[in-house]
C-alpha cells in the first residue's frame, strides 16, 4: 500500500513538474501573451491564453488517441519511445539552461500588433513544433497500458498547469515584465525551468523500469 502511495505522488509529481516546465519556459506563445498583456493589459490577453491552452489541449488528446492504438498492439514501442522521449526532455531542459538570458518584445512578428484573440492562440498551438514535441514527449513517457487512467490525469493536469503557466505569463507582461529582464534574473530562471524539465525526465524513466 506504501509503495503504491509513493509510486502514485511520483507519478503525479513528475506530471506536475513536466507540464510546468514546458508551459512556463518561453517561446512562441508566451512572448505573443507577454507582448499582448504589456501593450494591452492582462485583461485582453485572457481570449489568447484560453485559446492558447484549449487550442493545446486538443492537440494534447488527438496525438493520445492516436498513439495509444499504436501502444496496445505494439508494447514494446512504449518502452522505445519512453526512452526516447526522456532524452528529448532532457536535450530540451540543457537548451534552455544554456538559453540567452533576455525577453525581446520588438522581435514580435507586424500582425501581432493587432491584439491576438482566441482563435489566434488556438491555431497556433497546432502550429508550434514545440508543442507537437510536448504532446509527443509528454504522451509516450505518461501513457501505460497497465494504468490506462494515467494518461486522462496526465491531460487534466496539463490543462490547468497550462492555463497558470500562461497566465502568468500575461500577469508578468501586465506588471512585472521589467523584473525578468534585470541583471541576471532571467539567467538563474532559465536555469531552474530547464533542472524541472531534467528531473522530471528522470523521474518518469526511473518509474518506468
Amino acid at each position: 500500500m506504501g509503495l503504491i502511495l509513493i509510486r502514485t505522488i511520483t507519478m503525479f509529481a513528475s506530471m506536475f513538474l513536466f507540464s510546468f516546465a514546458m508551459s512556463i519556459t518561453p517561446g512562441p506563445v508566451n512572448t505573443v501573451i507577454l507582448s499582448t498583456s504589456l501593450n494591452h493589459g492582462l485583461k485582453r490577453s485572457l481570449p489568447y491564453i484560453s485559446g492558447a491552452t484549449i487550442g493545446f489541449t486538443l492537440l494534447l488528446i488527438f496525438m493520445a488517441f492516436g498513439l495509444q492504438s499504436l501502444l496496445t498492439q505494439f508494447p514494446i514501442v512504449l518502452k522505445i519511445l519512453a526512452v526516447c522521449g526522456t532524452l528529448f526532455v532532457c536535450y530540451i531542459g540543457i537548451k534552455i539552461i544554456l538559453s540567452a538570458a533576455n525577453i525581446s518584445i520588438s522581435n514580435a512578428p507586424v500582425e501581432q500588433m493587432i491584439i491576438p484573440n482566441f482563435k489566434d492562440g488556438f491555431l497556433l498551438q497546432w502550429l508550434n513544433p514545440k508543442a507537437w514535441l510536448a504532446c509527443v514527449s509528454g504522451i509516450t513517457m505518461f501513457t501505460s497500458i497497465e494504468n490506462p487512467q494515467s494518461l486522462p490525469i496526465f491531460i487534466v493536469i496539463y490543462f490547468f498547469t497550462c492555463y497558470a503557466c500562461l497566465f502568468f505569463w500575461g500577469l508578468c507582461g501586465d506588471k512585472f515584465s521589467v523584473v525578468l529582464n534585470q541583471g541576471n534574473r532571467l539567467k538563474y530562471f532559465n536555469i531552474l525551468m530547464g533542472a524541472f524539465l531534467i528531473l522530471s525526465a528522470l523521474l518518469i524513466l526511473i518509474d518506468f523500469f
